[in-house]
């Protein structure tokens, strides 16, 4: 059985959890905060980041997307990603775009944890491109059922990822006014078991990170 290192507020974890769950593959969930002393996060990837996912067989895939791709070739049924080369590059465009949102708000995160010492100017830049990427993902959306196509993908889960730990860590932001339709959409893949199953929470980070 497949081995997933995770940490409960990750979108990227999250989009790891989700993918075995939609094609009904076992795994052992481990939920760790891979800052903290006790993890063993770095037994199994040398970048110490979670999402790690654990071979049966051993070794172990990092990296997200990789770890969703090596999920989808290895159960290819059902398929979260077009067979068409040229589709496929479309769904993983949003996989794209919605990495690079959560990338800034995990920056956006950690320079705030620097207290006194906080830059607003690099805050700020972060904060242009999440709302430049929520900009794009409504536009994209664009109040369709499905984020790519007419099937629920890996756009879905990549998208309803960043929007989810948007929501968390920057309850007060005003995506959800701002965009009615892509905030509607959110809440329908909430409702989905996967997304039920793997909703974010915050953990505690007990070593110091800045």
């Amino acid at each position: 059985m497949y081995k997933l290192i995770s940490a409960s507020p990750s979108p990227y974890a999250r989009k790891v959890r989700i993918c075995p769950i939609e094609k009904t593959v076992p795994f052992e969930l481990v939920t760790e905060v891979p800052w903290n002393a006790d993890t063993t996060t770095p037994d199994h990837n040398p970048l110490e980041k979670v999402p790690v996912l654990v071979l049966p067989e051993g070794g172990a895939v990092y990296e997200s997307r990789l770890i969703c791709e090596w999920i989808g070739v290895h159960h290819p049924t059902p398929a979260l990603e077009p067979d068409d080369p040229v589709a496929r590059l479309l769904v993983r465009r949003f996989e794209a775009l919605c990495d690079g949102i959560c990338d800034a708000l995990v920056l956006m995160f950690f320079e705030n944890a620097r207290g006194d010492s906080r830059s607003k100017s690099w805050f700020d830049r972060q904060l242009r491109k999440v709302d430049g990427g929520i900009a794009a993902l409504d536009r994209m959306v664009a109040g369709e059922d499905w984020a790519w196509g007419d099937r629920f993908s890996m756009a879905d889960i990549s998208t309803g990822c960043v929007l989810a730990y948007l929501s968390l860590r920057w309850p007060d932001h005003p995506w959800r006014s701002r965009y009615p339709a892509l905030a509607a959409y959110s809440d329908r893949l909430e409702t989905r078991e996967s997304f039920a199953a793997t909703r974010p929470a915050p953990q505690t980070i007990s070593a110091a990170v800045v």
